[in-house]
């Protein structure tokens, strides 16, 4: 799980797996395989190093190599 903050300024987790894709509108929103979407205060970029960063943490990336 990543954590993440909604714009009411409370964190929130999420299964990174999850993410279908992430959007710019003009806040950062993140689609979910669900078709729920989630709007958050990380930017894009922060996201994605702290999906990065879950993946290295849980061994994901030595599948990749």
């Amino acid at each position: 799980m990543i954590k993440v903050t909604r714009l009411n300024g409370k964190d929130y987790f999420i299964n990174p797996h999850q993410i279908e894709s992430i959007e710019i509108h003009p806040d950062t929103t993140l689609l979910m395989l669900s078709g729920k979407s989630v709007v958050v205060l990380e930017s894009v970029d922060e996201v994605i190093d702290r999906i990065v960063a879950y993946r290295r943490r849980i061994g994901y990336f030595k599948n990749e190599e």
